[in-house]
């Protein structure tokens, strides 16, 4: 049995136009081009909660979990997700210039080498289950997932700032 059969219908359906816009078909028929999901709680319980807005900021839809959703909606509400999210992962802290604020950093991310200031220490937060967010000066965010997962040389210039 497909996994995706077992979720309910959720009353609206999700499509693309010919403009690449996301558009939401309510259960009356009635179309809305110009959606965006967005997280409620983006950082603690990413796949729990998620708004579809319309383009005047009012909300059409509200989805619980995205577990709910059968498989090709949720990939679709998942891959817009992704395109509006930009939070690069370190994987690797290859230099901190001091261990004293404002640092300079070298690092590895999933998304490439990046260097990042680091203002102070209050610009790293810990999150639920080990992950930390790290705000640089311009106000990028940079996700270590799990702190326990880096390699030893990345934890030990990290925890200089814990």
């Amino acid at each position: 049995m497909d996994p995706a059969s077992s979720h309910p219908t959720p009353g609206f359906q999700l499509e693309h136009d010919p403009h690449g816009r996301l558009v939401h078909i309510d259960a009356q028929g009635t179309r809305t081009a110009g959606c965006v999901p967005v997280r409620a709680f983006p950082l603690a319980a990413p796949d729990e909660g998620v708004s579809l807005l319309g383009p005047e900021g009012h909300e059409l839809a509200w989805i619980t979990h995205l577990d709910a959703l059968p498989a090709a909606l949720r990939r679709l509400v998942e891959a817009e997700l992704a395109a509006r999210e930009f939070v690069p992962e370190i994987c690797r802290i290859l230099k901190v210039s001091t261990y004293a604020t404002p640092s300079l950093w070298e690092v590895d991310t999933d998304r490439g080498p990046a260097r990042l200031q680091l203002s102070g220490e209050e610009d790293i937060r810990r999150l639920p289950g080990g992950a930390l967010l790290i705000a640089d000066e311009q106000g990028v965010q940079f996700k270590v997932r799990d702190l326990h997962a880096l390699d030893r040389g990345s934890r030990r210039m990290l925890e200089r700032f814990l």
